[in-house]
């Protein structure tokens, strides 16, 4: 299989999402030439706003290899990721993004992330959605725990 192929599956489950009532996205992660995972959106059916495309076919991948790790690979996916899917990506350390539809065109049908971006880029005081601090002192207790594991796996 080569890159359009794999491309092609991604839009195919993008195909198949729409037909089982999810979104119309799709995705697969590539290593070594191989299908590890694929996913497609199933946020209605699964009643998960987190079961997007790329985060199905990246814990797919994951459990495939039995690793949080898929250094080296690839995701293909039918659309520009959303800033969600974008930062499993990076925290999975796949090491490129192919993708077909853009952010653009996933606004245009309802599909806008915009605001998201927004939201993130924005200072902690200055976003719509609400961050507040309660019992930090006592939270960093797990933190100084992690700091000291000597057996941690850090990711």
């Amino acid at each position: 299989m080569d890159e359009a192929d794999f491309m092609r599956r991604a839009i195919a489950l993008s195909c198949q999402g729409v037909e089982e009532g999810g979104g119309p996205f799709g995705a697969v992660v590539v290593k070594d030439g191989r299908i590890l995972g694929e996913g497609r959106n199933a946020v209605v059916p699964a009643r998960d706003p987190t079961a997007h495309a790329e985060i199905v076919a990246i814990r797919a991948a994951c459990t495939a290899l039995g690793t949080h790790d898929l250094t080296g690979a690839v995701i293909y996916t039918s659309c520009e990721p959303c800033p969600m899917c974008l930062g499993a990506v990076w925290w999975a350390r796949i090491r490129e993004i192919v993708y077909a539809n853009d952010r653009a065109d996933a606004a245009a049908i309802g599909f806008d992330d915009a605001a998201i971006y927004e939201e993130v880029a924005a200072p902690v005081a200055a976003r719509r959605l609400p961050l507040r601090r309660l019992l930090a002192a006592e939270a960093m207790a797990a933190f100084r725990a992690w700091e000291a594991k000597p057996d941690k796996v850090p990711y």
